[in-house]
């Protein structure tokens, strides 16, 4: 969705109220969660926020972090069917036990179910009417109309329980669907079937795929709340009675179980345990989290773990959308990662092999959506939910430890290698700057950082002819060899490289802490590769060739997904990517004001995209900034950086405002495991950290009037004066009792207990 701003030739003080008047909101009925129990916040989360569009979330049951995803799969086939759901739909093919939330490539949608009746056809598919669909934290429900039956779903964190009440008593059915997959169409396939019908209430089994994950299987225990009368195969097509004993192994054939239930009128349950380990450990999962058939039971838990994990950040607002907004966000950064860990602390490393964890109560994490969420997820975690924070830190060591490397998006114990640069150093750089890392951590730390900042040709051959080869690109040899990446050897050159050149500075701060200074020095003097790519003529970040010019013809506009400089993007959008170096940077391009004049470009150009193969991830458009992607997202928060912070929080307004809705289509793009709503979290309370890795905040404009916000050991509030949509401009900001208002900055050691934040705002620009 592009969105082309009307009358906005600059971004003077006289213009600035334009931007806001273009996407003026009207005002939403009042409501304050300031006295509301914990429990009351849940009604303002809303499932079915981002399944519209291209936001890709799910509105299934789960718990935060869980293995279990269990949710309705409306969508197999193309780019909406990343998460299996898309709000347009209208037929379900099966509920699975796992799922993305909005990624932008589809896998998962393990272990399929499907209650029906009427006649065997191969593969029923039901039909349903939105207004018949409902969810909320924990729990979704629908009305099955072409069989008559009620389906409702909620879950532990490794076990799915799905209660169906049939219309016909009499004829009650169940699919198990073990060839069904998400986005098959992008090379994901069922490559193998384990199975045995253990007794007619019990089948245990693996289920193996390939597709974003090379080398994917999870290990389930399908067990029914009373016996079925019979249960038929068919395989290929080709149907068989089954008896107890019945087994296969890696059948490669499209498996379909029917189980004919026995007839009854109560309420017929079915919940299935997930192990990445073993049916063994599925089976151990179950015992331990879901020994009984409560199903209201297991929901009300659900609701309290939600209820307490959103309690840990109450607001205050008179306005409804942003209340909604707010919880909504907060809901869907606690969704990924997820604990791929059995409750007996066993997990399958990224060396495919089974391991044992010594702290089982920490968990071992998988589905980072680590290009993404570094920028604000991560970062928000560190205030918190601060162990969680150090938990993700080292389970991603834990993957280098297993296979020699920091993953870029690990997936179900896979490397992908999707997105640039080596990003899980951000996160443990952030770790580090806060003093959440141990001592004894520092030095394994530079190393597993050292080691995958640097090309490997033994992960090369290791990972030929697999998808985990994606991993090792040629981007860091050039970097290594000439101090930049030319833009004629490999594609996505600029933004490897000015992205490489960040990380490079967070290993340097690991290494510090560590006392490794020289290893810091060269990682430092790395971090300032990016400064090759900026072409004063432009005034963007250009493309280099090998003999060290200028790509020339350029076009700033130009886009090809994939196949240009820049990832999922173009010139304009990468252009403002220096965040550990902002004074080097200001110098480089001539000063402060010399970027507030290329922020107003940014800001008021015309939002035409050039190209046709432009990536369709540039959406949400002002100007040329793209907020539904992230390399973006830190850029209004540079105008802190000039002489014009109002600038800024003008354009703020505007994408909090915009861009976030509480809609199936409320959000602009992909969601991307977190780091939209996370966000937007950080946004809405009133700052943002620019650069992971150095603890500072910068103040932005706040939508909240107050917030409390639960630290470990105490309150950290923010107060918020005359606040108001009119009211959208800081005229000053105090931390703890010191003035912030001219550097608009304050410390992650600011945020303690009893510490308080305050935000004066007004309806014109400071100065």
């Amino acid at each position: 969705m592009h969105l082309l701003p009307h009358s906005l030739r600059s971004l003077a003080a006289s213009s600035v109220a334009l931007l806001a008047a273009a996407f003026f909101l009207p005002a939403c009925s009042s409501k304050t969660t300031g006295s509301s129990s914990s429990e009351d916040l849940l009604s303002f989360v809303d499932p079915f926020i981002g399944t519209g569009e291209h936001g890709h979330t799910f509105p299934g049951a789960t718990r935060p972090n869980a293995m279990v995803q269990f949710s309705p799969d409306t969508h197999l086939i193309g780019w909406d069917a990343s998460s299996g759901y898309h709000e347009s739909d209208s037929v379900i093919y099966a509920f699975s036990l796992t799922h993305l939330s909005g990624t932008g490539i589809g896998d998962l949608g393990d272990v399929a179910i499907l209650p029906y009746s009427g006649a065997d056809t191969l593969r029923p598919i039901a039909q349903f009417d939105k207004a018949e669909e409902a969810a909320s934290p924990g729990y979704y429900s629908v009305r099955l109309k072409n069989f008559g039956i009620q389906t409702e779903l909620t879950s532990t964190d490794r076990v799915g329980l799905l209660r169906a009440t049939y219309a016909d008593s009499t004829d009650r059915k169940l699919l198990l669907d073990l060839g069904h997959i998400l986005q098959p169409n992008w090379g994901h396939k069922v490559v193998g079937n384990d199975f045995r019908l253990v007794n007619d209430s019990t089948i245990v089994g693996t289920y193996y795929t390939k597709g974003w994950a090379e080398h994917h299987q999870m290990n389930y225990i399908l067990r029914l709340s009373t016996p079925a009368d019979s249960i038929a195969l068919y395989r290929d097509g080709d149907r068989q009675r089954l008896s107890t004993g019945f087994a296969i192994e890696r059948d490669t054939a499209d498996l379909k179980l029917h189980l004919y239930l026995p007839k009854g009128s109560t309420p017929y349950l079915v919940k299935v345990g997930l192990s990445a380990v073993s049916p063994e450990g599925a089976e151990r999962n179950m015992q331990a989290e879901l020994p009984h058939w409560d199903f209201e039971a297991v929901r009300t838990e659900s609701r309290r773990i939600w209820a307490d994990l959103l309690g840990k950040i109450r607001i205050e607002t008179s306005d409804t959308a942003v209340l909604k907004n707010f919880y909504t966000a907060l809901y869907h950064s606690h969704i990924a990662p997820f604990n791929y860990q059995d409750v007996d602390g066993s997990f399958r490393g990224m060396d495919k092999a089974i391991h044992k964890n010594p702290r089982p109560e920490e968990g071992h994490y998988t589905v980072f959506s680590i290009w993404d969420t570094y920028r604000a997820l991560h970062p928000l975690l560190t205030i918190i939910a601060p162990d969680q924070a150090l938990r993700y830190g080292k389970s991603l060591v834990s993957d280098y430890d297993e296979g020699t490397i920091l993953p870029r998006w690990p997936l179900a114990s896979n490397y992908t290698g999707c997105m640039p640069a080596y990003h899980s150093v951000s996160i443990l750089a952030d770790l580090v700057a806060k003093g959440l890392a141990t001592s004894e951590d520092l030095r394994h730390w530079t190393e597993a950082a050292q080691r995958s900042s640097i090309y490997r040709a033994d992960l090369a051959e290791k990972f030929a002819g697999t998808r985990e080869l994606d991993l090792i690109t040629r981007h860091p040899y050039y970097k290594e060899r000439y101090g930049f990446v030319p833009c004629d050897s490999v594609p996505e050159s600029v933004s490897w490289g000015v992205e490489m050149a960040y990380d490079d500075w967070c290993i340097a701060r690991i290494a510090e802490a560590a006392g490794l200074d020289s290893i810091a020095k060269a990682y430092d003097q790395r971090g300032l590769y990016y400064r090759r790519y900026w072409d004063r003529e432009t005034n963007l970040m250009r493309p280099v060739k090998g003999d060290g010019s200028f790509l020339t013809p350029f076009n700033p506009r130009f886009s090809a997904h994939e196949k240009s400089d820049y990832t999922e993007g173009n010139a304009y959008q990468w252009s403002f990517y220096a965040p550990h170096d902002m004074e080097g940077f200001l110098k480089l391009m001539g000063g402060r004001e010399v970027l507030e004049r290329n922020l107003d470009t940014l800001f008021t150009t015309s939002s035409r995209i050039d190209g046709a193969e432009q990536s369709g991830d540039i959406t949400g458009l002002i100007g040329q900034y793209a907020h539904g992607n992230e390399p973006s997202h830190h850029i209004a928060y540079l105008y802190n950086y000039t002489a014009a912070p109002h600038k800024g929080q003008a354009i703020l307004d505007t994408v909090l405002r915009h861009f976030y809705k509480p809609t199936p289509a409320g959000i602009i793009g992909n969601e991307d495991c977190g780091q939209m709503s996370a966000w937007y979290v950080l946004s809405a309370l009133g700052f943002y950290q620019v650069c992971p890795g150095k603890a500072e905040y910068t103040i932005g404009r706040p939508l909240v009037d107050k917030a409390k916000i639960q630290l470990p050991k105490g309150i950290f509030t923010i107060e918020v004066r005359n606040n108001s949509k009119e009211n959208k401009y800081v005229q000053q900001a105090t931390i703890n009792g010191r003035d912030i208002t001219e550097s608009l900055t304050f410390t992650h050691k600011d945020i303690h207990p009893n510490s308080k934040l305050t935000i004066v705002m007004g309806p014109k620009p400071r100065r």
